[in-house]
This record gives C-alpha cells, sequence and structure tokens, in this order.
C-alpha cells in the first residue's frame, strides 16, 4: 500500500508539472509531434491548451487523491 501511496503521489505531480509546463508556460513540445502538425496545420494553440488544462486537471486530481490515501490509510 506504500508503494501505491508513493506512486500515486509522484503521478500526481508529474501530471501536474507538464500540465502547467504545457498550458501556463506555452511548453508546447512537451506535446508528442506537436510542432510537426502545428507547421502543418493539423494542430492549434487551442488543441495545445486543452491539452495541458486536463493534464493539469488529472495531475490535481491524482496528487489529491494520493494525499487523501497517505491521511486516512
Amino acid at each position: 500500500m506504500l508503494v501505491l501511496r508513493i506512486l500515486a503521489i509522484l503521478l500526481g505531480l508529474a501530471f501536474t508539472l507538464f500540465g502547467h509546463f504545457i498550458y501556463f508556460r506555452k511548453k508546447y513540445n512537451l506535446i508528442n509531434g506537436f510542432e510537426a502538425d502545428f507547421k502543418a496545420g493539423r494542430k492549434n494553440e487551442d488543441y495545445a491548451k486543452r491539452v495541458g488544462m486536463v493534464e493539469y486537471v488529472i495531475g490535481i486530481a491524482i496528487l489529491i487523491a494520493g494525499l487523501i490515501l497517505i491521511i486516512f490509510a
């Protein structure tokens, strides 16, 4: 169970950091193949912002779940 708690915290931190870098700092190169698709016109900046926000929200949810596991388990 300890491994699950640590894994949840680390995974939550990773998703939160990647989401933060993509959404707020506009580091779109963290999205696989985005730059090539952006240049080709297949994807736009709104797509990258959605991906960043989804990762950010999922990361926060997993991080909270990991903290709840630590507190109540």
